[in-house]
């Protein structure tokens, strides 16, 4: 059964000083590919994220492209395809989905098609409002 973790979770495990970075980083040494898995998208969220922060917690592009790499190598990298991301969208609509959220839905969506028993975040309640198939898995570290 895989374990999905989401992008609080990576860039907790990222940061050493991130109040959740102790069991997001034991979570993360887990994983293996076979256990474990997150979004595609999630590795360009945590991008933005690690080098977007204000002064001292700003990470180069080279060390957040470190990070990512070993989130690439011990996680399985979920894609949705282009009926796949309409489909998303469209789900979004009928559910009343807008703005930022739109992102934990393609997420979620992820969690689902790799058929994750369990989906790691700090933000429980993005995923809370997303349905009962993705709120019943939801957990954090």
């Amino acid at each position: 059964m895989k374990a999905f973790l989401d992008t609080s979770v990576l860039v907790a495990t990222f940061y050493g000083e991130h109040e959740h970075h102790e069991p997001s980083f034991n979570l993360f040494l887990q994983q293996k590919k076979s256990t474990g898995c997150t979004a595609a998208h999630c590795l360009a969220e945590v991008y933005s994220v690690v080098t977007g922060m204000p002064g001292k917690n700003r990470s180069s592009p080279d060390e957040a492209l470190l990070f990512l790499g070993d989130v690439r190598d011990r996680l399985e990298l979920i894609t949705l395809d282009a009926i796949e991301y309409f489909k998303v969208l469209e789900n979004a609509v009928s559910s009343g989905t807008s703005g930022g959220a739109a992102y934990d839905a393609i997420i979620a969506h992820c969690a689902l098609k790799a058929k994750a028993r369990t989906i790691y975040t700090w933000n429980v309640n993005h995923f809370n409002r997303l349905g009962e198939q993705v709120a019943s898995r939801i957990r954090q570290p």
